[in-house]
C-alpha cells in the first residue's frame, strides 16, 4: 500500500474523542497526560489514559522485548513488534473505548513509530507509518500534542531522573536528532491534527495550551 493510499483510508476516532502525547524522550508526555486526565474527568468526561506500547498485557510483553531486551533486535523486527503491540490495543482498549463515548488520553501513537523506527532507524517514514496505519485500520487521532524539546535538553533531564536508559533513550545523540526533525516535518505536514509546544515552558503554560485546544474540540462534538 503506497502512503497516499494508507493516508485516503486513515479515519478519525469514532464517537469519542482520541488524544495523543508525542515527543522525545523526557519531553514531559507523562505529566501532561496526567494533568489533562484530571482536568477532563473535572469536566465530567469519561477518560481512558493508556500508552503504547504496554497498554495491555500482551503490550506489556512487547514493550519488555522492544525497550529492555539486552540483545539485539533488529530494526524491522522492532518497527513490526511495536505494530503489534498498536493492533492488539487499539482493538481492545482504544476502538471501544471510542465507542463507548470516552476520551483516549494516550502516551505515544503512531507517529513515534514514524519517528523512530522510520526516521531514528532509517526504515522509511511512508512505509512504517503504513504499517501502522494497517494495523489499526487507519485509526488517526483527533489531537496530537508534539511536546518538541532539544535532545541534548532531553538527554540532561533523563540523566537527573538517574535511572537507566532503555534501548531507545541509550541511542546516539544523531538518532535522537533524526527523531526530533520527523516528529516536526509530522507537524507541519499535518498541522489541523497537531499541537506543537515548547517543552521547555512550564507545565501549567503547556496544561493550559493543551486544555485550550481540547475545549475547542469537545464543544464542535456537542454544538
Amino acid at each position: 500500500m503506497t502512503a497516499a493510499a494508507a493516508a485516503s483510508e486513515a479515519t478519525p476516532a469514532a464517537s469519542g474523542l482520541f488524544l495523543t502525547l508525542e515527543g522525545g524522550d523526557g519531553a514531559g508526555k507523562t505529566t501532561q497526560a496526567a494533568l489533562l486526565e484530571d482536568w477532563l474527568m473535572a469536566r465530567g468526561r469519561r477518560v481512558v489514559r493508556t500508552r503504547e506500547p504496554g497498554g495491555t498485557e500482551v503490550g506489556a510483553i512487547i514493550r519488555d522485548i522492544v525497550l529492555h531486551h539486552r540483545g539485539d533486535v533488529s530494526p524491522r523486527a522492532e518497527a513490526l513488534l511495536y505494530a503489534a503491540d498498536r493492533a492488539h490495543h487499539v482493538a481492545t482498549v482504544v476502538r471501544p473505548a471510542l465507542d463507548r463515548g470516552d476520551v483516549v488520553v494516550q502516551d505515544r501513537y503512531l507517529d513515534s513509530s514514524v519517528a523512530y523506527q522510520g526516521a531514528g532507524r532509517i526504515l522509511g517514514a511512508d512505509e512504517v507509518r503504513d504499517l501502522s496505519l494497517w494495523a489499526t485500520q487507519g485509526l488517526l487521532p483527533d489531537l496530537t500534542v508534539l511536546l518538541d524539546l532539544d535532545p541534548a535538553a532531553a538527554r540532561a533531564r533523563r540523566d537527573a531522573d538517574d535511572k537507566p536508559f532503555d534501548r531507545l533513550e541509550a541511542e546516539r545523540d544523531d538518532f535522537h536528532a533524526r527523531v526530533r526533525a520527523e516528529f516536526l516535518r509530522l507537524a507541519a505536514a499535518e498541522p489541523g491534527r497537531f499541537l506543537v509546544l515548547d517543552a521547555t515552558a512550564p507545565a501549567d503554560d503547556i496544561a493550559a495550551a493543551v486544555r485550550t485546544r481540547v475545549s475547542a474540540l469537545l464543544d464542535a462534538r456537542t454544538s
